[in-house]
């Protein structure tokens, strides 16, 4: 337990440190654009990204049969998407994870497609009960930024960790202002909340 929560310290550590050198050395360029690829669209996908990120960010475009084509290619495991209108997504909605996640995601897809709450809800719920559900990768980021436009968007960021418990963690499972907490312990889609975000 005392292992996972000084993992998961350091993935943070980390984290926050990798935003504080955001400004040390020339970043090596962006991989070029895929052909038919729209700079403006990769641009857009990457704003959930700190800004150190971005340029080694793979960025997909999502087809409505949750498949995807490539925009960019990308080198640092991190993979980007514009959500903006898709069903139960906000107008804007950009998000970027682990490349690791990108199953997840389409499975999420599949679901939200139904367009309603509830019924995505009890298909996420079934898979989860029969096992099908995919785990997304244990301590990957989900950047998320979203809002009724680009101007009021909002950040959010979580961090997953399938299965984990209070007490595999020794972190609570109830809301709290004070410090990480785990949303849907026990899950597939546990994921540590944090205050503010």
């Amino acid at each position: 337990m005392k292992c996972i929560a000084r993992f998961i310290l350091v993935v943070m550590s980390v984290s926050t440190s990798a935003f504080a050198q955001g400004g040390r050395g020339a970043p090596p360029p962006p991989a070029p654009l895929e052909p038919g690829a729209s700079q403006a669209d990769v641009d857009k996908a990457l704003l959930a990204l700190p800004e150190n990120l971005r340029n080694q960010a793979m960025v997909i475009k999502w087809k409505p049969d949750v498949t995807y084509d490539t925009l960019r290619k990308g080198a640092n495991g991190l993979v980007c998407y514009d959500r903006s209108g898709f069903p139960l997504q906000q107008p804007f909605a950009v998000e970027c994870t682990s490349a690791a996640n990108l199953d997840r995601e389409a499975q999420n897809l599949k679901a939200e497609a139904l367009g309603d709450r509830t019924k995505t809800q009890a298909m996420l719920a079934d898979e989860e009960k029969n096992g099908t559900r995919v785990k997304p990768a244990f301590g990957s980021v989900w950047y998320h930024l979203g809002g009724p436009d680009r101007e009021h968007a909002r950040p959010h960021l979580t961090v997953a960790v399938p299965g984990a418990t209070a007490e595999s963690l020794g972190l609570p499972d109830k809301a709290t202002q004070s410090g990480l907490w785990i949303m849907n312990a026990g899950t597939t889609t546990a994921h540590l909340m944090i205050p503010g975000q």
